[in-house]
């Protein structure tokens, strides 16, 4: 099928160069695919027997039709194709292994004989003139710069899901111009995974994500996931795909945001590429025309495995915080270099030098600023200075997070480690240390409930049986709920630490998740909300002056504890510098 999009017809054509086998798929493209689309690969090719049947609505040899649940290819309705000869131009020239090559051609529905044609192995489709035949239709297309962006963004999200195939996107509207090229990968699944999302998702992405791979009940879930201190202002970093199908489906979407809940902020958003394998039969790929939304069997099972495996993941990270957090940092306080100034006159200008730290000092006359020619000479430091300064230990320093020497404005620390320096937020980072440690006392000792004197009854109609499913769930975070006669719930007891609850406004918020996501983490998200706001309070304050002793006991313990690289709020507790960072600053090096 296809949708009113150039970056359609190019997921359907190079859909089917992946089905056929293919390891390097070329994409090109003009007008952002209007006046052009070629896919060419080197799969299995079409006998001249094939290319008639091609054009036919709804034949494929993909499947054989026994086992509709099993299928394992990208295509398998028969439709890409004859769409595409109804609204364009459309060529198709193949040639399968020990036969000649063949092709075939069909205008706006009208089909010509199939003739001779000299290719090598594989096989080329061209569309021109997309939707020549309904014009009505070319007004839904955008402009040429955005339909060739969403052709991009297809190409890469493919390439993504099959990194043993070379893919190379190129721009022939004026000469060739590429616009996306890989090369094959190579070596074990992780190893070529990770290359190809460096190539597509940026070398910053996974030098800051965390490899996935759990299973349960025979799905799988492979992937990188970012560092909460990695986050994103949109959802544009999150790829999904189920069975090598890129997918954008809202349970796989709300099950990584809320895997995300407790570490982020409603305004930022995860970046992952998330890969889920799992029985073709445990999976509808049918429910969406344009195959872009799944539905699984056990959903639950599903967004389980997706929260569990990604906070475990989190977990384990401990108290890391992204690299580009510390790039921030180096480029905020890096200084500006004034460009040179040019006058007119017959001034005659000194030939300007390259723009370095020294250079520019050795620019500027030292009389601009009132100082001799000589250098100023210091004495050497007193004895007693020098006393008054201790360094830190060598085994201090081994620490992941150094030795504490000094606390700036009563709110930053400096701790010195072996390679550079490191300046913690004491506030934030002591906020995190008191949540995840009242998480903890919760998870070991359950949510404390208080039982309502007369239970509040909730009518909901049909959708009461839907929330009495997760009453067991439920349960888990202090709300206890029984059924009350046809479409009613009984509220018996909820979280103390909720205080006063309008039971209704509640229960129709849980409901209103599940029927969106599958699955509700209301209740939870509340009480951590509660105690996250407990652990604000109840942490050190800015503009408290610590001793030495403290803020180091404060860096063991942050080593110690899980998530503590970020704040309740998803901000980093601390920024890591390099000192071969910090020397460049001063044109050291």
């Amino acid at each position: 099928m296809v949708e009113r999009s150039s970056a359609s017809a190019v997921k359907e054509l190079v859909e089917n160069a992946i089905d056929a086998g293919a390891r390097r798929i070329t994409v090109e493209i003009a007008d952002g695919g209007k006046t052009l689309i070629r896919v060419s690969d080197d799969g299995c090719g079409m006998g001249p027997g094939d290319l008639p049947l091609a054009l036919s609505r709804h034949a494929t040899s993909k499947i054989d039709g026994s086992d509709l649940l099993n299928i394992q290819s990208f295509g398998f309705r028969g439709e890409a194709l004859p769409s595409l000869g109804a609204v364009g131009r459309l060529t198709i020239r193949s040639r399968a292994a020990e036969e000649d090559g063949y092709e075939i051609s069909v205008s706006g529905g009208r089909q010509e004989r199939i003739k001779p044609a000299s290719m090598s192995l594989g096989t080329v489709v061209e569309l021109r003139d997309l939707f020549y035949a309904t014009p009505a239709r070319l007004k839904f297309l955008k402009t040429e710069r955005a339909e060739a962006q969403a052709i991009s963004d297809v190409v890469k999200r493919l390439a993504m899901a099959e990194p043993s195939i070379g893919f190379q996107l190129l721009d022939c509207s004026e000469g060739r111009r590429s616009l996306f090229a890989v090369e094959p990968e190579s070596g074990d699944l992780f190893d070529a995974l990770t290359n190809r999302l460096g190539h597509v998702m940026g070398r910053d992405f996974v030098e800051n994500a965390l490899q996935i791979d759990a299973t349960r009940d025979d799905i799988r879930l492979i992937g990188l996931t970012a560092l909460p201190t990695y986050s994103r202002g949109s959802a544009v970093a999150q790829y999904l795909f189920v069975n090598g199908r890129p997918v954008r489906d809202k349970l796989l979407i709300g099950a990584l945001r809320g895997a995300y809940a407790d570490f982020l902020s409603r305004d930022r958003h995860p970046a992952a590429a998330l890969f889920i394998e799992c029985p073709p039969e445990r999976v509808d790929v049918n429910v969406h025309p344009a195959k872009a939304e799944v539905r699984f069997r056990e959903a639950g099972v599903v967004r389980g495995l997706i929260v569990s495996s990604l906070r475990h993941a989190l977990a384990q990270a401990g108290h890391r915080a992204s690299s580009t957090v510390a790039n921030e940092t180096l480029g905020a306080i890096r200084p500006e270099i004034p460009s040179p100034r040019a006058y007119q006159g017959s001034y005659d200008a000194p030939r300007i030098r390259p723009q370095t730290y020294r250079s520019t000092y050795e620019l500027q006359a030292p009389a601009q600023f009132g100082l001799s020619e000589t250098a100023p000479q210091f004495d050497a430091p007193s004895h007693r200075a020098a006393e008054s300064i201790t360094a830190p230990a060598h085994e201090e320093l081994a620490h992941p997070l150094g030795a504490a020497t000094a606390q700036l404005h009563e709110n930053y620390i400096i701790a010195q480690t072996a390679t550079g320096l490191v300046i913690v937020d004491q506030h934030a980072a002591h906020e995190r240390l008191v949540y995840e440690r009242l998480k903890k006392q919760m998870a070991n000792n359950g949510v404390a409930r208080q039982a309502l004197l007369i239970p509040e009854i909730v009518t909901l109609g049909s959708d009461a049986e839907m929330l009495l499913d997760h009453a067991d769930s439920l349960s888990q975070f202090g709300l206890i709920i029984e059924p009350f006669g046809e479409g009613a719930i009984a509220v018996r007891e909820t979280p103390a630490i909720l205080g006063a609850v309008n039971s209704e406004a509640l229960l129709r918020d849980v409901l209103d998740e599940i029927s969106d996501m599958g699955d509700s983490q209301m209740v939870q998200a509340r009480i951590e909300a509660i105690l996250s706001r407990v652990a604000c309070h109840g942490s050190i304050r800015s503009g408290r002056a610590m001793r030495i002793e403290e803020m180091n006991a404060l860096l063991r313990e942050m080593e110690a504890t899980p998530h503590s690289g970020q704040c309740n709020h998803g901000r980093p507790t601390y920024v890591e510098l390099a000192l071969s960072d910090i020397e460049k600053l001063f044109g050291r090096r």
